[in-house]
C-alpha cells in the first residue's frame, strides 16, 4: 500500500478482491464480458423477452415503460450438479437458481474449486427483494404449497452454505436498492471481526411478474423515454434490469500469502441511513454526506485523491441533483479531475443487485486503468451546479484520469428505504517479485496437460470453446505453463472432463476447437465422471517454482 503523510490514519485493515462472476443484461456471463459491454459502450436495454410482457395489463407508462434490461434466458438449471431434488427443483425461485451459479463462477474465478471449501468458516451475504416467482405459483396444486418456505429469501443465502458445506455466517437482506452493496459491507466487516476467512457478497434480481413495475410506473417513476439519463438535462425516471453478481472476498495479507490473484483492494466501506427527511422514499443530501465521510475516514483516504465515483446515479429528476451536490460537497474539491460513472445507463437499474453490479464494474475500471463512457449524456441537468467542481460525467472512453500515483474509486448505492452504502476501493497492489533471476527457457518449450472440467459431459463442448476463445485473445500472453496450473489447482474437476496435452496456445486451442466440432483430436481425451467415484487428486503440470499466474485478466 503506498504511504500518503496527508490521508487519515485508516480505521480499517484492507480486503482484497480475489473473484468476481456475473450474468448481466447484453448476455454478459463474465466479468470480461462486462468489460467489453462497457468499452463498446452498448446499451442492453430492450423490450422484455417473449413470455415476460405485463400479462396482458397495459403500460401505465406505454411502451417505453416495459423497456429495460432483461436477461435473455432464466429458465435453465442443472439441478442434479447443484443436488436440488426434483419436485423442490421444479418450483425453485430462479433467482436461488441464478445466485448458485453466479456464486460458482466467482468462486472458480477466485481460483478457489467450490468442493474444497466444505468445513471452511466462509461467510454468504446476499441481497434480494422481491417475490415475483412466488406470485406466478399462487393457485398452483396445493403440493406445491412447500415452496414458499424454500424459495423465502433466507434460503438464498442458507441454500450456498448448505450445497458448499460453508460454516461461516449465512445472511440474506433487503434494504431496497442498496441490498447487495449493504451485503458487500457486512462481508467486510465479519471479515474484520474474524467471523469468516473468506466472504461471498451477491446481489440478484429478476423481472418475472409485472407487478413491481406497475408499482413503479404508478409512481412515476419509470423514464418514459426508456432510458437512464444520469445527470443530464433528459433525465426523467429510470429503467429497470435485471441480473447478479458476486465478489469473493479475503483479508489482503491472508490473500498474498495464499498467493491469490487480487483484483482490488477494498480500503473501507459504510453504511447509514437517511431518518427522517422530506418522505420516507426520498434521498437526504445531510445522510449522504456524512456516508461518504465516514467511508473515506474508515478507509483513511483523502477525497480529492478520489478519481472515479461510480453513483448511484439512477437518472431521476429529483435523486440527480441531491446526489451530484452531495458528492460535489465531500469530492469536489481538488486539482485532478474526477469522473462520475453509472452502470444504469448500460443495463438499467438492477435494484437489490444495482450495488454490487456497479463494484465489479469499478473493480474492471480499477484493473484496466480505463474509465469507460457513461451513456445518453448530452449537458447537465439544469438543477445541477456543476461550474467550479473537478467532477465531470465521461462521454468517452479513456485513460483514468489524474496522476495519483495509486489509483483510487468509491461506489455509492441508496436504497428507497432510506439505507445507504459507500465503498472506498483501490487498484491492485503490483505482483510480488521474488528476486531470483528467470529461469533459461528451452529452444522447444515441453508439453503441457490442460485440464478442463464442466459441470456434465454435455457442457465440455461449451467450456471447450470458451477456452479456446480465451486462449486466442485474452490468454495469448499467460505462459501456457500457468494456464495448465491454474485448471489443475484452482479448478473443480466436474463431471464432465478433458484433458489436451499440447506445446503452445494455438495447439491447445486447435484440439479443443476440433473437440467442439466433434471431430477427433490425438492429443485429447474426454470423459464423463462417475459422481459418487472419489475425486480425483489434484495434478500440478508447472515447473519448480511456477505460481499461479491468474489466467491473465479474466479466466472465460
Amino acid at each position: 500500500m503506498a504511504n500518503d503523510k496527508h490521508a487519515p490514519r485508516p480505521v480499517t485493515a484492507p480486503i482484497a478482491v480475489i473473484g468476481m462472476g456475473c450474468r448481466l443484461p447484453g448476455d454478459v456471463d463474465s466479468p470480461s464480458a462486462f468489460w467489453r459491454l462497457l468499452v463498446e459502450e452498448r446499451d442492453a436495454v430492450g423490450p422484455p423477452p417473449p413470455g415476460r410482457e405485463t400479462g396482458g395489463e397495459p403500460a401505465v407508462g406505454g411502451p417505453s415503460a416495459l423497456r429495460g434490461g432483461y436477461l435473455a434466458d432464466v429458465s435453465g438449471f442443472d439441478a442434479d450438479f447443484f443436488g436440488v431434488a426434483g419436485r423442490e427443483a421444479d418450483v425453485l425461485d430462479p433467482q436461488h437458481r441464478l445466485l448458485l451459479e453466479v456464486v460458482w463462477e466467482a468462486l472458480e474465478h477466485a481460483g478457489l474449486p467450490p468442493d474444497r471449501l466444505a468445513g471452511s468458516p466462509t461467510g454468504v451475504f446476499t441481497g434480494l427483494s422481491y417475490h415475483d416467482y412466488m406470485d406466478q405459483l399462487a393457485g398452483k396444486p396445493r403440493e406445491l404449497e412447500g415452496s414458499i418456505l424454500t424459495n423465502g429469501h433466507c434460503v438464498a443465502a442458507g441454500r450456498i452454505s448448505y450445497l458448499l458445506g460453508l460454516h461461516g455466517p449465512s445472511i440474506a437482506l433487503d434494504t431496497a436498492c442498496s441490498s447487495s452493496l449493504v451485503a458487500f459491507h457486512l462481508a467486510c466487516e465479519a471479515l474484520h471481526r474474524q467471523e469468516c476467512d473468506l466472504a461471498l457478497a451477491a446481489g440478484v434480481t429478476l423481472m418475472l411478474a409485472p407487478r413491481i413495475t406497475r408499482s413503479f410506473e404508478r409512481m412515476g417513476m419509470l423514464s418514459p423515454t426508456g432510458r437512464c439519463h444520469t445527470f443530464d438535462a433528459a433525465a426523467d425516471g429510470f429503467v429497470r434490469g435485471e441480473g447478479c453478481g458476486a465478489v469473493v472476498l479475503k483479508r489482503l495479507p491472508d490473500a498474498r500469502r495464499d498467493g491469490d490473484r487480487i483484483l482490488a483492494v477494498v480500503r473501507g466501506s459504510a453504511v447509514n441511513q437517511d431518518g427522517r427527511s422530506d418522505g420516507l422514499a426520498a434521498p437526504s443530501a445531510e445522510a449522504q454526506q456524512a456516508l461518504y465521510r465516514a467511508a473515506l475516514t474508515r478507509a483513511g483516504v483523502d477525497p480529492a485523491r478520489v478519481s472515479l465515483i461510480e453513483a448511484h446515479g439512477t437518472g431521476t429528476p429529483l435523486g440527480d441533483p441531491v446526489e451530484f451536490a452531495s458528492l460535489a460537497a465531500v469530492y469536489g474539491h481538488g486539482l485532478s479531475p474526477c469522473a462520475l460513472g453509472s452502470v444504469k445507463t448500460n443495463l438499467g437499474h438492477l435494484e437489490p443487485a444495482a450495488g454490487i453490479t456497479g463494484l465489479i464494474k469499478t473493480v474492471l475500471c480499477l484493473g484496466h486503468g480505463t474509465i469507460p463512457a457513461n451513456l445518453h449524456f448530452t449537458e447537465w441537468n439544469p438543477a445541477i451546479a456543476a461550474d467550479g467542481s473537478r467532477l465531470f460525467v465521461p462521454r468517452e472512453s479513456a485513460p483514468w484520469p489524474g496522476r495519483e500515483p495509486v489509483r483510487l474509486a468509491a461506489v455509492s448505492s441508496f436504497g428507497f428505504s432510506g439505507t445507504n452504502a459507500h465503498v472506498i476501493l483501490q487498484e491492485p497492489p503490483p505482483a510480488r517479485r521474488t528476486g531470483l533471476p528467470a529461469p533459461r527457457r528451452p529452444r522447444q518449450a515441453p508439453p503441457e496437460v490442460i485440464l478442463l472440467g464442466a459441470g456434465s459431459h454435455r457442457a465440455l463442448p461449451e467450456a471447450a470453446g470458451k477456452l479456446a476463445a480465451w486462449l486466442d485473445a485474452e490468454g495469448a500472453t499467460v505462459p501456457l505453463r500457468d494456464v495448465a496450473h491454474t485448471l489443475a489447482l484452482r479448478r473443480s474437476p466436474g463431471r464432465g472432463r478433458l484433458a489436451v496435452v499440447a506445446r503452445s496456445h494455438a495447439e491447445t486451442a486447435e484440439a479443443l476447437r476440433l473437440f467442439v466440432d466433434g471431430l477427433p483430436a490425438p492429443a485429447l481425451v474426454s470423459s464423463a465422471a462417475d459422481v459418487t467415484a472419489p475425486r480425483l487428486p489434484v495434478w500440478v503440470f508447472s515447473g519448480q517454482g511456477s505460481q499461479w499466474a491468474g489466467m491473465g485478466r479474466e479466466l472465460l
